[in-house]
């Protein structure tokens, strides 16, 4: 079965809305958890679309590093840091600080036992 962007993009959204508040992922967590480890730049551009959907938290996806790349597509450059903050996170230079801490892996927590 072949999945086209939108498809692929809805699956992202539906692990992304799971993400707890005040955890993170990143791009290519999801990625590996949807079986697709080489798509993290398509979880990037399903985060980019999914601005104008309200229940979709794309704030607490970042990169494999804790970097706060997807901060250019919301509405202000300090919003993605703000909703971070606001979940208690620390964010330093654009980084979030102890990001394994925070780190939620789908591959783990939504593991069917």
């Amino acid at each position: 079965m072949t999945l086209n962007h939108s498809d692929f993009f809805l699956y992202v959204y539906d692990v992304v809305k799971l993400i707890p508040t005040g955890r993170v992922t990143s791009y290519g967590a999801v990625a590996a958890y949807l079986g697709s480890k080489q798509s993290s730049r398509m979880v990037g551009w399903a985060m980019n679309a999914s601005h104008k959907l309200k229940d979709v938290p794309a704030h607490r996806v970042v990169n494999r590093n804790g970097i706060l790349t997807g901060k250019g597509h919301f509405d202000t450059r300090d919003r993605m840091q703000q909703l971070l903050e606001g979940e208690g996170l620390v964010v330093t230079n654009n980084q979030v600080q102890h990001f394994q801490d925070y780190f939620w892996d789908p591959s783990i927590e939504l593991k069917i036992p």
